[in-house]
């Protein structure tokens, strides 16, 4: 059975809180677009010709986006039961006791009206925001209280805008009672927010870090500190660039918005039907192949893409169907697409929001952060390539028919066109030019190039891709405003838990429990080691990365991979560094583990998405999906231990080593969790390869002396044909 593009629509709509946009008609529907291609056009303008100041472009974009998260979103009931009436009104008291508690602790004296007028509006976000019937969100239309709060989430910037000489210039440091009366209104307005295009579990961290920065002198042992009033706190995440207008915002307003616009008018000029082309070519004709097509275009579709929820349903609704006429089971299918998917963010030239703001935190040019990620993608892209081969074998799954396979030839006369933009990009990125004018040429170039076929007149006929005019620009540019509404509303609402980090300390103290935690946990395992094999630091690092491992994939089961990865670096990185861990690899890391959150039950959203287009159960197609991750799960270790993979301390014996290690290590565990190479694989067989496999990931010469031999020695035994 075929899926449609309408069913395409549904998925994504109900697996990505992204993505459930609102199917508007008439003049709302006129406005909204006109906002939408006008905030993508101005983001175009700037890239090409110049950015504002860092707070005016900030705050320009946060006007609109905020303001639009309430007119294309529509709220939903994402909680069951009373869940979502309880949480309702704790956003309720919260938004009170913030407008009380300024109130009482403000050192000037407020005209009555002005205090009647705030608490006046403050009211009226908090009862707007109960879940009464009467208020359920459109899905065709907006309502009237959608409107209210597009006027509130947008007013917070334009106050910045209309009055930055007198906030930023004349005054600055300087609070007037209105500046922070603003500041509450902004706060409740990015919680709404986010709770609209994420979901709920964002807006409640970012309330528990405030609160934690209130009540400081009365919590316990070390997590205690000085505490600060409810003015400075909604000052200092308000009017300064480390809250809602912090670095997340910055780079999203900066970077990520514009790569994004790439990607949506890159797909619609064809790019992608020509990865999974390519794919097909690469890969189909083997054992399996349309598992490996699956991998392999969602390996290059996600060159181009952010979203694993995207990529799934994008690629997967071509491939897997494919996957399930050779012999595939639904759930297998579904797992293969949604596991290759979640690389899409970590694969370069065009990763993840997160690898951008990586590179602006650690100081790193994007065109380096570029080549460090090259190895990290093809060890998991390799991991789940081999795990698919293996099920292959164990099924005994023939290729595609070669009737199936495009011919290459055919592929790149008709289809050359569309590599210019992409070349391009890559090539000003790789030159040290600046991520936003690499994007800014790379649309430019995509829109135009989509024109060859047409220019070439005769010469151009065969060749495929659809020419982008003004009704197919406009289209692109509402859709790249779109898709980057979610992750702008996040990255405010994640401004304040960075906020109340720098503010308290939080961090660092976090990060003195991890080390005390890993130090006593390691003691007591070396304590264990009557052959006095293992070496205390190593260990103690082993266990802060495997703490840090089960944080990235809780944050991540509720919280989407960008903000996981700002608030876990933050927080975590400091622990690792104290353990002498390179900044880099940490920050890699928690990158990785929260990519691999995307198929981790209970919250495994692109393995359901996958499981929706192969009609299997959501969650076996999960926990299948979780066991294809298992292999490429050992690989962020190996950053760790081994940093020559990410271009540190390179030479190339340790590079060699450690690379070595890592494919051996995942071969073993791939074929673990598979349970066959050419027969099954017994369980003395499944423990010798988890023991040998993971003691790979040190990289150490002598381990791995005895080690790969005994790994390759099991797979190669297993190898052997099984007797008739």
């Amino acid at each position: 059975m075929s899926t449609t593009q309408a069913e395409v629509d549904r998925l994504i709509e109900q697996f990505d809180p992204e993505a459930s946009f609102r199917r508007l008609t008439g003049w709302s529907a006129k406005i909204v677009l006109v906002l939408c291609a006008g905030l993508a056009a101005w983001h175009y303008y700037t890239a090409g010709f110049g950015l504002h100041n860092e707070i005016a472009h900030r705050a320009i974009h946060l006007t609109v986006v905020l303001g639009l998260c309430f007119l294309v979103f529509p709220r939903q009931k994402r909680l069951p039961g009373p869940w979502e009436w309880l949480v309702s009104l704790g956003l309720v008291a919260f938004y009170l006791f913030m407008g009380t508690q300024l109130l009482a602790g403000l050192n000037e004296p407020v005209p009555d009206g002005m205090r009647y007028a705030f608490m006046g509006v403050l009211v009226a976000i908090a009862g707007l925001a109960l879940p009464f019937r009467a208020y359920d969100g459109s899905t065709t239309h907006i309502p009237w209280r959608d409107w209210v709060f597009a006027v509130l989430a947008s007013g917070i910037s334009l106050y910045l805008l209309v009055f930055f000489q007198d906030i930023f210039i004349e005054r600055p440091g300087n609070h007037t009672p209105l500046d922070l009366m603003m500041g509450v209104i902004a706060i409740a307005m990015v919680i709404e927010a986010t709770r609209r295009t994420m979901g709920i579990f964002l807006p409640l961290l970012a309330i528990a870090t405030i609160f934690y920065g209130l009540l400081g002198p009365y919590l316990p042992g070390g997590l205690g500190h000085r505490g600060y009033s409810l003015p400075r706190i909604v000052a200092h995440l308000y009017k300064g660039t480390e809250g809602i207008y912090g670095i997340p915002v910055g780079v999203v307003a900066t970077f990520v918005f514009h790569f994004v616009l790439f990607g949506i008018m890159a797909q619609l000029t064809g790019l992608g039907q020509l990865f999974v082309n390519l794919a097909t070519i690469a890969a189909g004709r083997f054992s399996g192949g349309p598992a490996k097509v699956s991998v392999v275009s969602s390996g290059l579709f996600g060159m181009i893409s952010g979203s694993a929820i995207a990529n799934t349903v994008t690629t997967g609704v071509m491939t897997i169907p494919l996957m399930k006429k050779v012999g595939f089971q639904p759930r297998f299918a579904a797992a293969v697409e949604a596991s290759a998917s979640c690389g899409g963010q970590i694969t370069p030239p065009i990763m993840g929001a997160a690898a951008f703001i990586m590179a602006e935190t650690l100081g790193i040019p994007y065109n380096q952060l570029i080549l460090i990620a090259i190895v990290p993608a093809i060890l998991h892209y390799f991991a789940i390539l081999y795990m698919v081969h293996l099920e292959a074998k164990r099924l005994r799954l023939r290729g595609m028919d070669p009737s199936e396979i495009p011919s290459i030839g055919l592929v790149l006369r008709s289809s050359w066109h569309l590599f210019i933009p992409l070349v391009v990009m890559v090539t000003l990125l790789l030159m040290q030019y600046t991520p936003f004018l690499a994007a800014f040429w790379g649309i430019t170039l995509t829109v135009a190039c989509s024109w060859i076929p047409r220019l070439l007149g005769p010469l151009g006929k065969g060749m495929t891709g659809i020419a982008v005019g003004p009704r197919a620009l406009v289209q692109g540019l509402d859709m790249g405003t779109k898709a980057a509404l979610g992750i702008g509303a996040a990255c405010a609402c994640v401004g304040f838990v960075l906020g109340i980090t720098t503010l308290t300390g939080m961090g660092f103290k976090f990060s003195a429990w991890v080390v005390d935690v890993s130090s006593v946990a390691a003691q007591a395992l070396v304590a264990l080691d009557v052959f006095q094999l293992l070496d205390l630091k190593q260990v103690t690092i082993l266990f802060g990365l495997l703490f840090t491992a089960i944080a990235c994939i809780i944050m991540g089961s509720g919280v989407p991979t960008t903000p996981t990865y700002i608030i876990l670096a933050a927080i975590v990185a400091p622990a690792l560094a104290q353990l002498d861990v390179p900044q880099l690899a940490t920050h890699f890391f928690v990158f990785y583990f929260g990519v691999l959150a995307d198929v981790t039950p209970p919250v495994a959203l692109a393995a359901f998405a996958a499981a929706g287009i192969a009609r299997s159960e959501p969650m076996r197609t999960g926990m299948t999906a979780f066991r294809l991750s298992m292999g490429k799960a050992l690989v962020p270790f190996a950053f760790v231990y081994s940093p020559s993979l990410l271009l540190l301390d390179f030479t190339w014996p340790a590079f060699l080593l450690a690379a070595t290690c890592s494919v051996v290590a995942v071969m073993g565990l791939g074929a673990a969790y598979t349970g066959y190479v050419a027969r099954p694989i017994g369980k003395a067989g499944f423990w010798i390869l988890n023991v040998f496999s993971l003691s790979l990931i040190f990289a150490n010469p002598w381990v791995a002396a005895v080690s790969i031999p005994v790994v390759l020695g099991v797979l190669l035994y297993h190898a052997r044909p099984q007797a008739a």
